[in-house]
């Protein structure tokens, strides 16, 4: 995230955001100078600044270790308790077990609309 030209109350909020996904030491770094998992959480920082209604997140945590996965999702679960909708794909079981409310898909097709963290053993049993 280049915040040279970023002045005032907006650089303290990108800076408060890579803070917020342990990057503030990569504030000045590139994005060709980052891990897949450092820019995976640069694109979580740029939906922390721009307070979305919806976050899309497609394998947020595929690139990333146990300990920075967690951040993660304690982000996300932060962001929904303010209201806003964190869409997330995930093959991760343990992933999913800590949503809301999981939606199955098999081959393109929806197999379950409903399903709940409870109901992850049963999914897991028959994929």
């Amino acid at each position: 995230m280049d915040l040279s030209r970023v002045k005032g109350r907006n650089l303290w909020v990108r800076a408060a955001a890579l803070q917020r996904v342990k990057l503030a030491d990569r504030m000045d770094n590139k994005p060709n100078q980052l891990s897949g998992g450092q820019q995976q959480r640069v694109a979580i920082a740029r939906a922390i600044v721009n307070q979305p209604l919806l976050v899309l997140a497609d394998e947020p945590t595929g690139a990333l270790d146990s300990h920075t996965t967690k951040d993660v999702l304690t982000i996300f679960s932060e962001l929904n308790a303010t209201g806003i909708t964190v869409v997330m794909v995930t093959h991760e079981p343990d992933v999913a077990r800590l949503t809301r409310r999981i939606v199955w898909f098999r081959d393109g097709e929806i197999m379950d609309a409903h399903l709940t963290p409870a109901d992850i053993g049963h999914l897991t049993a028959t994929v």
